[in-house]
Formats: structure tokens, sequence, C-alpha cells
């Protein structure tokens, strides 16, 4: 993974995106609250936090489907506070709802959005030809997009928010609702438009995810930036922790309870069923395995909540693990 260092969090003279205390309530209820971050050329930024967060309120604001009630923005220079619309034709957008028409081919769809942006016909659907290819579509091009599965969907609305080629790509929650294969390739795709240029704020529910792809990742918490950095110096506090997994077969009730009663100097965590701590009983040992620091360790420790309720909230929407 690449890494950048000394990445503003908003503003200087590289960035390519700057929020500035960006703040959008609803009624009585505060979506965002002041946050600010910044974005340079080539980042790929993680939005990590629970439903309700504020990740999608932010994605419409920045794209031009919402305006802010106070802050503002600058993409490429350009003041998108005032003018929406000014950057329009540097972003690419994948909603966390498809916006094609299922009456339309994947083909049409693709030419029709290319169409929106100016492309000539020639040129769409030669881009449409193309990344129906590189996106395993190819031989569902001429079917009905209604027809299509989650995951196929998907593909073809992350292909079309990129059939002009832009410079930044915002992706809402783009494997969430889909099988595991299919999340498979989209990460992969993702990493792919990555390593091309292409600059990517991606929000998401899953804290593996984000520690796989992302770059830099802020952690949102009731709309508000709890903790802004690359996922090297996030991970950097755990490097001299040491876990041990075990997993066993017959797990006493409230083992890790238990173990942490008779062993004040240690820290037990039940994970499931059959994960725990070992314990003076008879406990036929299936598995140990040492673990090492990971982001989710770290979200828990920022936010104070715990991993399994993000993962709850994707398991909702049918989420792909």
């Amino acid at each position: 993974m690449r890494i950048q260092e000394s990445i503003p969090t908003a503003g200087g003279r590289d960035s390519l995106i700057e929020v500035v205390n960006l703040t959008k309530k609803f009624d009585d209820v505060t979506a965002v609250n002041e946050i600010s971050f910044g974005l340079r050329q080539g980042d790929l930024f993680g939005f990590l936090g629970p439903n309700g967060a504020g990740k999608t309120t932010t994605i419409n604001m920045l794209t031009g489907l919402s305006r802010p009630d106070l802050g503002t923005i600058r993409v490429a220079g350009q003041d998108c506070t005032k003018n929406p619309k000014a950057a329009m034709h540097l972003i690419g957008v994948v909603p966390d709802e498809s916006n094609l028409y299922p009456e339309l081919s994947g083909f049409d769809n693709l030419c029709f959005c290319a169409s929106l942006y100016g492309i000539r016909k020639n040129e769409r659907q030669e881009r449409a030809r193309e990344l129906l290819e590189t996106f395993g579509l190819k031989e569902a091009a001429d079917r009905k997009f209604a027809g299509y599965s989650k995951g196929m969907k998907r593909k073809l609305t992350i292909a079309a928010g990129i059939i002009h080629s832009p410079q930044i790509l915002f992706l809402d929650e783009p494997t969430t609702g889909i099988d595991v294969a299919s999340a498979r390739q989209l990460r992969q795709l993702i990493a792919d438009l990555y390593r091309a240029g292409t600059t990517i704020f991606l929000t998401t529910h899953y804290i593996e995810e984000a520690e796989r792809l992302c770059e830099r990742i802020a952690f949102i918490v009731k709309g508000r930036i709890v903790k802004t950095d690359s996922v090297r110096n996030l991970l950097q506090p755990l490097l001299g922790r040491k876990v041990m997994l075990i997993s066993v077969s017959n797990a006493a009730s409230d083992l890790s309870g238990k173990l942490a009663a008779a062993f004040p100097h240690y820290e037990f965590q039940s994970i499931s069923s059959e994960q725990v701590r070992i314990e003076e009983q008879q406990v036929e040992v299936k598995e140990a395995r040492r673990l090492g620091p990971s982001l989710e360790d770290v979200f828990v420790r920022v936010t104070g909540i715990e991993a399994n309720v993000l993962r709850k909230e994707a398991e909702k929407k049918g989420g792909a693990a």
C-alpha cells in the first residue's frame, strides 16, 4: 500500500479537495457537524462510520447534490460552495443505490451516461464496450439492467460513474448488499483505479475493507470526524501489542469473565461462543494463532463503538463480508 506522509487535513498547495467546517442540518438534527479534511491528487480516502454517521450526507454535499448550511468546499481550486456544479466535469459518483435505468440494457445505460458529459457517439460507444469488458459484463451488454444480479448492477453503476474518466471518484458503500465474490472483484477494480491515479473518496461500513484499500481514513461518528490519519499511523500505537486468539470446542458459560477474575493482570474477550481464552478445564483447543494490530482495534478505541455494530448494520442491508 502506498502511503503519503504529512498530508494536510484541509487546505494546502497540493490539495485537490479542501473541506472546512462543513455543516448540514435537517430540522433539529445536525447530520454533519463542522467537519474539515483535505485530499490530494491520487489519494484513496476512506470515510468509516456507523449508519447515520453522516457519510452519505457528506458525499451529497461534495458532489453538489445537497447544499451545506455552513462551511466551504473547494475542488481543484473551484469554490463549490457557491457554485456546486463548478467541478462536476472532474467528478464521478457511485451512489449507495443504483441510479441507472432498469428498462435499458447495460450498453445503453453506459452510452446514455456518457452523453450527459457531451462525449460524442462513436467515443461513448467505444468507451462503453471497453468498460463492459473491464468489469466482466460483456456477455450481459444487451440485457436489461433490471435483469442483472446485485453484483452486476453494482459493477455497472461504477462503470457509469467513470464513463467520462473523472479525476475524482466518490464511492458510497460500493460493496454493501452484494455477494462475497462480487465484493472481492469490486475491491480489486477500486485498487486498480487507485493505482491508475484516480483520486477516490470511499464510504464504507466495513473496517476490513477500509484497512485493505485505503491510504488514509477518517472516523466519523454522529456527524463529527473524531480521527483522521494514514492507516500506518493509526496502527502505530498498537504495533507492540500481542494478542492471542484461541478457538475451543466446548466453551463454558461466561468463560472470559471467570478467566478475568482468575488472572487480573490480563484482559479477556469472548469473540464468539467458540473463541475464548482457555482456563483449567477439560477444554479441547482446536486453534491458536497470533493476531497483529488491526484497524478494528483502533476504531473501537477512538470511537467507543464496537466493531460488531457496523457488521450488524451491513448485515441488515444484506451486505457481503
